[in-house]
């Protein structure tokens, strides 16, 4: 059976490689509201990483900053323009 710790390694390295994929999607995607989706989907896995790296002070500001005001304030700047992004 697993040990704690194990568990806890697998979870951070789980974490850490959706987030790159996260990072990746977000940078080739030509539809701005996607994109910033998956800006926030990766603010949330390291989100998890900061929980896991037992900093959950970090935790309390950024996922309420980086998940929650930020890609509000993006999606309303990205209304005021156009949705995809040019060739």
């Amino acid at each position: 059976m697993l040990g704690f710790d194990t568990l806890v390694y697998a979870i951070g390295a789980v974490s850490s490689l959706l987030s790159v994929v996260a990072v990746y999607l977000a940078l080739v995607e030509k539809d701005l509201v996607k994109a910033v989706i998956y800006s926030a989907i990766q603010s949330v896995f390291y989100s998890l990483l900061f929980y896991i790296f037992m900093s959950p002070d970090i935790v309390l500001v950024y996922l309420p900053v980086t998940a929650g005001v930020l890609p509000a304030l993006l999606l309303v700047l990205i209304s005021k323009t156009e949705r995809y992004e040019k060739q």
